[in-house]
Parts: C-alpha cells; sequence; structure tokens
C-alpha cells in the first residue's frame, strides 16, 4: 500500500531542505481522469505594482521559477485594482490567452474572480493552483494548491490558524513564534545570533561569514522585546547543540540597549549552569552606555565589541577555540 510507504517516513521536498519532514498526516483525494492540459496560475502580490497580480502558464506542472528563466514570453500576467476587483473583460481577455475560448474562457474567468475573492477574504500572501487542469469535456478543475497567509492577519482569521500543524513546525522557530519575537529561521551554522532588525541580521550573518564562521540562526527579536523576551530568546538559541557562541548585535533605536543588557543578564542568570557557550556582545545607540555599564556591572564573563567586525571575529574566533 503506498500510504504505508509514505506514513512515518522522511518526505524531502525543496520546502523541507535537506533534513526532511517526517509524514505524520496524509490527504486523500479522488484521482482525475481524462485531463487534457495542464495550467499553473497563481495569485500574488506584486511589490513593483503594490497590487495582486496573476501569473499564468499554459506548463503547468512545472516549477515556474524554471520556466520565468528559460521561456519568460510563455508567462502571462493580470493585475488586478484592489479598489474594483477582478475585471471581467480583463479576466476573459487574460483566460484567452491561456489557450481558452468562449465560454470556457468565461468559465476561466470566473475561477479567477473566486480565487482572488478568496485570497482577499483570508488574507493570503500567495494563492498558487498547480495544476489548473483542463478536461477533455471543457470542465476546468483546481486539483492542487498551496496558499500562504499573512501572520499579521491571524487575530482575524481564527479558522485558518487553527488548521496548523505544529508538528510540522521547526520547534525552535514555534517558540520563538510563542514568545513574540520578531522572527526565527533555523540555520545550519555554530554561532548563534541574536540581533533587532531583519536588514542587520541580514548584516550580522554576513560578517560572520566573512570571518569564516557560520550562523546558526536569523533572529530578529524586533523593535519592543523586553527582558523576558530575551531571557527566552536565549534558551531557544542554546536548544541548538551546535551553538559554540552567542553573537548579540544590537542597534537601539525604538529597542534600546539597557533592556538589551538587562535581558542578556537575567539570561545569563536563568539558564546558569546550562549556559556553556561565550557571548559576544555589541551595543550602539538608544541607551548604550546605560547597557554597557549593567554587563560591566554584572561581573558576567560576556566579551564586549566595539565594531561590528570586532564583534564577528571575536564570535569566531571563540567557535573556533572550541568553547563549550
Amino acid at each position: 500500500c503506498s500510504s504505508d510507504l509514505m506514513l512515518g517516513n522522511t518526505l524531502v521536498t525543496k520546502q523541507t531542505g535537506p533534513k526532511g519532514a517526517k509524514v505524520e498526516r496524509l490527504f486523500v483525494t479522488e484521482a482525475i481522469p481524462n485531463i487534457k492540459r495542464e495550467l499553473y496560475v497563481a495569485l500574488v502580490l506584486d511589490r513593483k505594482s503594490a497590487s495582486p497580480i496573476f501569473i499564468a502558464s499554459q506548463e503547468g506542472g512545472m516549477g515556474i521559477e524554471e520556466l520565468a528563466h528559460s521561456q519568460p514570453d510563455k508567462i502571462k500576467k493580470l493585475q488586478v485594482n484592489v479598489h474594483n476587483g477582478v475585471d471581467e473583460a480583463a479576466a476573459i481577455k487574460f483566460a484567452e490567452e491561456l489557450g481558452f475560448q468562449d465560454a470556457r474562457a468565461e468559465s476561466v474567468a470566473g475561477v479567477l474572480k473566486n480565487l482572488y475573492n478568496l485570497a482577499k477574504s483570508k488574507d493570503c500572501t500567495m494563492v498558487e493552483i498547480n495544476p489548473m487542469v483542463e478536461l477533455e469535456d471543457g470542465t476546468v478543475l483546481c486539483i492542487d494548491a498551496k496558499l500562504s497567509f499573512d501572520d499579521n492577519a491571524q487575530f482575524r482569521q481564527d479558522d485558518v490558524w487553527q488548521e496548523k500543524d505544529e508538528a510540522s513546525e521547526d520547534a525552535k522557530e514555534l517558540a520563538a513564534e510563542k514568545a513574540g519575537l520578531g522572527a526565527y529561521i533555523s540555520l545550519d551554522g555554530n554561532v548563534g545570533c541574536m540581533v533587532n532588525g531583519a536588514g542587520l541580521a541580514m548584516a550580522t550573518m554576513d560578517v560572520i561569514s566573512k570571518y569564516g564562521g557560520t550562523p546558526a540562526n536569523f533572529l530578529d527579536v524586533g523593535g519592543s522585546a523586553k527582558a523576558e523576551q530575551i531571557v527566552k530568546a536565549f534558551e531557544i538559541i542554546t536548544s541548538d547543540k551546535n551553538v559554540k557562541c552567542i553573537f548579540v548585535n544590537i542597534f537601539g533605536g525604538i529597542m534600546k540597549c539597557d533592556v538589551i543588557a538587562a535581558g542578556v543578564i537575567e539570561a545569563v542568570q536563568h539558564l546558569g549552569d546550562k549556559l556553556k557557550v561565550p557571548i559576544v556582545v555589541r551595543l550602539k545607540g538608544t541607551n548604550e552606555q546605560e547597557g554597557k555599564a549593567l554587563l560591566e556591572k554584572s561581573g558576567l564573563r560576556v566579551y564586549p565589541a566595539e565594531h561590528i567586525d570586532d564583534a564577528a571575529k571575536k564570535a569566531v574566533e571563540l567557535t573556533k577555540a572550541g568553547h563549550n
């Protein structure tokens, strides 16, 4: 039985990464016979035009990224005005560009409207249909779909979030989400990172790599983290056994350096003997001197740094020295 070969085993795809994910549940649907052709249709948010846009191709069932690179002329686009929704005439013309005619083009236009209304009502950032199929009798069906949702809309989309399968989530990423931290993404390195701001987080990972290290995570604590959230961030980072050093890199603006310093101190005290890795701290910006004074007064073994390059070098040096 095919289900026996899948359930309980590890599935490796582009979405799961090389480690894969354990198959806990299966979704079984009916087989669709008499398929004449397959198409790709997706509704995404286009930053350039600041509007939703349909992207479609008659080359369904294959990677759209590969097609966009090799045969960009095969991809058709339809921009949607958020104030007016999907225009009927434009949708029919779009369907005709995909090879549908007359009543079938009108049917596809109706599907496009339904997809847009679904995305709007459920706060989707993407609705991808791959493939949309046309049967021999002209029937159009969406037989596989992937939807992404705006995390900021969780408060009004309870029914969507209730379907979330936490078993398939990375445990550390899930813990960060529940703690209200800005963003956490697990990586394969050994230098733990705690930074405020996505841009600075990216720069921090780049400079760690520049000096021969590898970041263990992307962690943006956001601009309003409290001391207890910093403690939780340390718990999450140190739960990764590959982490050999923690690099705290904060540019104080809304996020004040003394709050970060207090959180670092509380985290070290809270973790006690469980914290077996060195900590490099760079504080710049609002309440910088107050933060540095707190760390110095604490008497904790924290390695301070003024410049991001010096901090990264020290973190990589401590990691390679084999502190554990």
